[in-house]
């Protein structure tokens, strides 16, 4: 349809960016306030994100991780909520909860729609003239290389950060030679319980780049293999030193499948089943004559050759698709600018951080928002409840209802944000104390993940 046959923009639809939790949850808030939303999903299913990590179990329990205005559109469905006590896996949540509540939205949920492009109708980023008063145009490629455009009264942005992981290089580049060595390369928790996965690090040295939960859960999963395989060893590899806090709150974290995630990765250490590699920051990978792969710090330090390497140095905002958008953004973390010192991790350590709406993610391009995890862009802790506050908030506002919109219907326990990898050159500089006290028991990290629980399933993510 051409954007110039739109006559009243408040008949468009709004585009939601993204069909995971908070995109999901996005759509259900305007469906309340009787605003037709429509969620683009480049992947197959809802979810998408979440799928990929199925294998890992969240740390918060069903009864904080569902939306209660999604929970009302889905209860004429027959849908019940899983036990509020039982700890869902990423597969879980997508199967039980995310793809039950796109399929209530029925054809408001379109998949295989990759957005690659916001802009206002008839208008870069440089004109003034009419700006808004012009609707949004959505330029969309579909699964079959198709491509559209669609108009939007406001853009919704819940695509997330898990498209953009961190590099390996210390200085937020790639290092030189990472792209060369790709197939030995991985930016996720790997599922050792699929045996091609467990074949790939079994009897191997695999090198693990990161400090943060994510980290953790890869140590204690290649521990538990080297328990049962023998020449199976992790090399972890910290851009800082170890201090009190690099295992996080062990015992005494508010999340207890977190402390004890932090622990097992100290025992996997103790045990020898990995060896730490402290203020290494790396800037180059080669091969090595015998095919592993040699990792060169910025110091000139050359590590002993690796079979594999797993990456989780955090991840980023794809903001390529909203260049035409003026968009008002953290110069360090590509966040909205009212919302970085609330979550910058180069301040906060423990921390609160409150629920924030429609005032802090505001930019000056009007009716456009970042929420979810992309709002928090390169800030590594992100809390789920304060997502579908989010949206909630936004969703008033486009709906005309400022009150509702500035209003707080949240409240957290204490929780913070903790010094991510990298940030600090020192254990416990300044005082800063990266360990688990960052969240409390109604808060939910997105992309962490932990290791395996009794059952055997991976446990701690999200």
């Amino acid at each position: 349809m051409p954007i110039n046959s739109v006559s009243g923009t408040d008949r468009l639809p709004v585009v939601v960016v993204g069909a995971g939790p908070v995109g999901l949850a996005a759509a259900a808030r305007l469906l309340e306030r009787g605003i037709e939303p429509l969620v683009l999903e480049a992947g197959p299913s809802a979810g998408t994100a979440v799928r990929d990590w199925a294998h890992v179990r969240l740390f918060s329990p069903w009864a904080e991780v569902t939306d209660p205005a999604a929970e009302k559109l889905l209860a004429p469905t027959g849908w019940v909520r899983p036990d509020g006590t039982a700890y869902p896996t990423g597969g879980d949540w997508a199967r039980q909860y995310l793809q039950p509540l796109a399929d209530a939205l029925g054809g408001r949920v379109r998949y295989g729609a990759t957005v690659t492009g916001v802009a206002r109708a008839g208008r870069d980023r440089v004109v003034d003239s009419g700006r808004d008063e012009q609707p949004f145009t959505v330029h969309v490629r579909t699964a079959d290389g198709g491509e559209e455009r669609i108009a939007a009264r406001a853009v919704v942005d819940a695509s997330g950060t898990w498209s953009t992981p961190g590099p390996m290089g210390g200085d937020g580049l790639p290092a030189l030679g990472e792209a060369a060595v790709a197939d030995r390369v991985s930016y996720r928790i790997p599922d050792l319980a699929d045996p091609a996965v467990r074949a790939r690090y079994a009897g191997r040295r695999t090198a693990v780049v990161g400090s943060g939960a994510s980290a953790f859960t890869a140590l204690a999963q290649l521990a538990d293999l080297a328990e049962r395989t023998e020449g199976t060893h992790a090399v972890w590899i910290l851009r800082r030193g170890i201090g009190t806090d690099t295992y996080g709150g062990g015992e005494a974290d508010q999340l207890p499948a977190r402390g004890a995630l932090g622990l097992r990765a100290k025992a996997a250490v103790e045990n020898g089943h990995a060896s730490a590699v402290t203020g290494f920051r790396t800037v180059a990978v080669e091969r090595a004559d015998d095919g592993g792969l040699v990792l060169v710090s910025e110091d000139g330090r050359r590590l002993d050759p690796v079979d594999e390497v797993i990456v989780l140095t955090g991840f980023r905002p794809d903001l390529s698709f909203l260049t035409e958008i003026r968009l008002h953004l953290d110069e360090r973390l590509q966040a909205p600018a009212a919302l970085a010192p609330l979550i910058d991790p180069n301040v906060h350590s423990c921390g609160t951080v409150y629920p924030h709406g429609v005032n802090e993610l505001s930019h000056p391009e009007r009716d456009v928002y970042l929420v979810g995890m992309k709002s928090y862009g390169r800030a590594p802790t992100f809390l789920a409840l304060t997502g579908y506050e989010q949206v909630r908030s936004v969703a008033a506002a486009i709906a005309g209802d400022r009150e509702a919109a500035e209003r707080v219907e949240l409240v957290l326990p204490e929780t913070g944000v903790c010094g991510g990898a990298g940030l600090f050159d020192e254990p416990d500089s300044a005082g800063v104390s990266g360990g688990g006290c960052c969240a409390a028991p109604a808060t939910l990290q997105i992309g962490t993940g932990a290791p395996a629980d009794p059952s055997g399933t991976a446990s701690g993510g999200c």
